[in-house]
C-alpha cells in the first residue's frame, strides 16, 4: 500500500469514509494513479503584512484557521493536510532574517504551535501545512516556509516532471544555490532557482520588483524544463515570497485541461481575525494589512481571488497590485469549490 501520511488519525481526527474513499481512488494499492494530479491539491499557506498581530491570529483565532486547515480546509478535495507544518515570522529589531518553527507532526496536534502562537507577534507571518507531494518524504527539511537571507518562501502545488526528472532540474542551479538544499521537494528546488534570478537583478532595482521579476523568470524557467521532460504532469504553482516588508505571490497553472489552486486576498479595514466582531479598523487611507490565503480565514465577504496566472505586489506601504504573468497562456479553468464536514 503506498503510504501517504501516518499522521491523519492523530488527536482524535478521523479520516471520513469519503475522504478514505478519495485516497484509495488516488493511491490504490500501487502507487498514485497517472491522473492524480488533476484531483489533488496539495497544502495550504498564508501570507500576512500590516500591523504587528499575535500569530494566533493566523493559526488558532479564525474560523478557518491554518490549523483548521491541517484537517478539514474547505477548497481542495481531500480536507487533509497533515504532513508537517511551518512558520516564519519577523522581528526587525532583532535581525532582518525570518524566525522559524517547523514540524513533521500534524498542525493540529502540535501544542508548542499553539502555545508560541498565542504569546509571539510580528507585523510580517508566512504560515504553511503540508501535504506531501506523493514521491516526497516527510521530513523537516521539507516543511515549509524555506528560507535565505531575508526571504520567506512557500508553495502550494506541484512542478510538473520533477519527480521523475529531479538531475534536470537540478542541473539548472548555480553551486551556491544547488549547496543550500536540504531536503527532497520541488518547492525547495523552485526556491533555490529563485535565488538564481534574484541576484541577476541589477544593484539599483527596487527590491519589489526585483522579486516579481526573479518569481515570473523562475516560473517561466520550470515550465521550459517540464515541457522538455515530455510530461504531461502540470505544473500548479501558487506561491509566496517575502522579504518581511513586502512581498509576492503567483497563482500559476500550466496550460491544459487543469485547474488553478485557489488563492485569495484581503487588504485593509477589510481584513479581519477570530470571529466576525474582531475587525481590523482604520481611518488612514493606505492598508494597515494584507493578508494572501489558500482559502479566506473568515466568513465574511471581503476576500478576492487572485485571478489564475497573476502576479500579486505588496509594497512597504501595504498597497497591492494585480498583474498578468506575461509569458502564461489563456488563464485556466477555476479550481471548484468543496464542502466538507464543519465547511463555513
Amino acid at each position: 500500500m503506498f503510504i501517504v501520511t501516518n499522521s491523519w488519525h492523530r488527536s482524535g481526527v478521523p479520516i471520513r469514509e469519503a475522504d478514505r474513499s478519495e485516497v484509495l481512488y488516488l493511491f490504490g494499492n500501487e502507487g498514485p494513479r497517472p491522473d492524480y494530479w488533476m484531483r489533488r491539491e496539495m497544502c495550504r499557506f498564508a501570507l500576512y503584512l500590516g500591523r504587528e498581530i499575535p500569530i494566533s491570529s493566523l493559526i488558532t483565532d479564525p474560523a478557518n484557521s491554518m490549523i483548521h486547515q491541517s484537517f478539514s480546509s474547505h477548497e481542495q478535495e481531500s480536507p487533509l493536510n497533515g504532513d508537517g507544518f511551518g512558520l516564519a515570522w519577523y522581528v526587525p529589531d532583532l535581525s532582518d532574517e525570518p524566525a522559524l518553527f517547523k514540524d513533521v507532526t500534524p498542525a493540529w496536534n502540535n501544542l508548542n504551535l499553539t502555545n508560541l502562537a498565542r504569546v509571539t507577534r510580528s507585523r510580517c507571518v508566512v504560515a504553511h501545512v503540508r501535504a506531501a507531494t506523493p514521491g516526497l518524504g516527510v521530513a523537516q527539511s521539507n516543511c515549509h516556509p524555506f528560507s535565505w537571507g531575508p526571504f520567506s518562501f512557500v508553495h502550494n502545488g506541484v512542478v510538473g516532471g520533477y519527480v521523475k526528472n529531479k538531475r534536470l532540474f537540478l542541473e539548472r542551479l548555480s553551486t551556491k544555490a544547488f549547496q543550500r538544499i536540504s531536503g527532497s521537494t520541488d518547492s525547495e528546488f523552485f526556491f533555490a532557482l529563485f535565488s538564481d534570478h534574484y541576484r541577476c537583478s541589477g544593484p539599483d532595482e527596487d527590491r519589489l520588483q526585483a522579486m516579481a521579476s526573479a518569481l515570473a523568470s523562475t516560473i517561466e524557467e520550470v515550465e521550459e524544463l517540464r515541457r522538455r521532460t515530455g510530461t504531461d504532469e502540470p505544473s500548479f504553482l501558487n506561491l509566496a515570497v517575502t522579504d518581511g516588508y513586502s512581498g509576492v505571490c503567483a497563482r500559476y497553472c500550466s496550460p491544459g485541461r487543469a485547474k488553478a489552486h485557489t488563492l485569495y486576498f484581503c487588504t485593509g479595514p477589510r481584513c479581519r481575525f477570530g470571529d466576525d466582531s474582531d475587525k481590523t479598523t482604520t481611518s488612514h487611507p493606505v492598508p494597515r494589512a494584507v493578508i494572501v490565503a489558500s482559502e479566506p480565514l473568515s466568513q465574511d465577504r471581503n476576500w478576492t481571488s487572485l485571478k489564475a496566472n497573476s502576479l500579486l505586489l505588496i509594497n512597504r506601504d501595504l498597497g497591492v497590485e494585480a498583474r498578468p504573468l506575461a509569458h502564461a497562456e489563456d488563464s485556466p479553468a477555476e479550481s471548484p469549490v468543496f464542502a466538507h464536514a464543519g465547511a463555513m
